[in-house]
C-alpha cells in the first residue's frame, strides 16, 4: 500500500487533488491555455464513474478542438480502464477479400500527462518526453505525452505554444516543432517547476 498522499495545492483559488496537477494548470496558464479543472463527471455504465482532471478548449494543431487531459504521477490498473472507456478507443476492422483495413475511433479526445519534465532547453526537455512518451506508463498499457488516445495515432505530443501565441500539441516531427514557440514554451515549463504555491 502507497502511503505517501498526494498533497492538495491552491493555485489561483482553485483546489487541486494534488501538487502535479497544480504545475501542469500553471504550464497551461503559461501556453495560454483555456483550461477548466475538473469540468463534468461522466457515469461510464456498470458501476464506473469516471472525472476528468482537465478540459482544454480551442487547442490548435492537429488536435483541432477541446481535449480532455488526465494528470498521473502513477498509473493504476483501474486508472487505465476507466481512461481508456472514457476515451472511447475502439479499433475499426474492415474486411475485404485478401485482407483487412483498420482505422482507430476515439469518442472523448484524451492526453495522458506524467511528470513535468526537466530541463535546460527544449531539446533537453524533448529528449524527456521521448523517453517516457513511447513507453508504457508503470507498465499499463497506456502512454503518457502520446496521442495515441487522442487520434488513435502512437506518436509523441509535444506540449506548447505556437508562435501565434496558442496552446498546441505538436507532433514529434521537425516539421511540427518548427512552428513551435521555444523561448515561451521553455518558460512555461520553468515556471510550472518553479511555482510556489500559497498555503492552505
Amino acid at each position: 500500500m502507497n502511503e505517501n498522499k498526494a498533497i492538495e495545492t491552491i493555485y489561483k483559488g482553485c483546489k487541486f487533488r494534488s501538487r502535479l496537477e497544480a504545475r501542469w494548470a500553471v504550464f497551461f496558464d503559461n501556453c495560454n491555455a483555456d483550461w477548466e479543472y475538473e469540468p463534468e463527471g461522466y457515469d461510464l455504465g456498470n458501476g464506473i464513474y469516471y472525472l476528468p482532471d482537465f478540459l482544454i478548449r480551442n487547442v490548435d494543431g492537429r488536435v483541432g478542438g477541446d481535449l480532455y487531459v488526465e494528470v498521473k504521477g502513477v498509473m493504476t490498473e483501474k486508472d487505465m480502464h476507466k481512461i481508456k472507456l472514457f476515451s472511447g478507443y475502439k479499433e475499426i476492422k474492415k474486411t475485404f477479400e485478401g485482407g483487412y483495413s483498420s482505422h482507430i475511433e476515439i469518442k472523448n479526445k484524451t492526453l495522458i500527462l506524467g511528470n513535468i519534465p526537466k530541463g535546460d532547453s527544449m531539446y533537453d526537455i524533448d529528449n524527456e518526453l521521448s523517453n517516457v512518451g513511447y513507453d508504457y506508463m508503470n507498465g499499463f498499457n497506456i502512454y503518457p505525452f502520446n496521442f495515441e488516445l487522442i487520434d488513435g495515432d502512437y506518436y509523441l505530443a509535444h506540449l506548447g505554444i505556437n508562435k501565434n501565441g496558442r496552446f498546441e500539441l505538436f507532433g514529434d516531427d521537425y516539421n511540427y516543432l518548427i512552428d513551435r514557440d521555444d523561448e515561451r514554451t521553455l518558460y512555461a515549463y520553468h515556471r510550472a517547476l518553479q511555482e510556489r504555491f500559497e498555503r492552505k
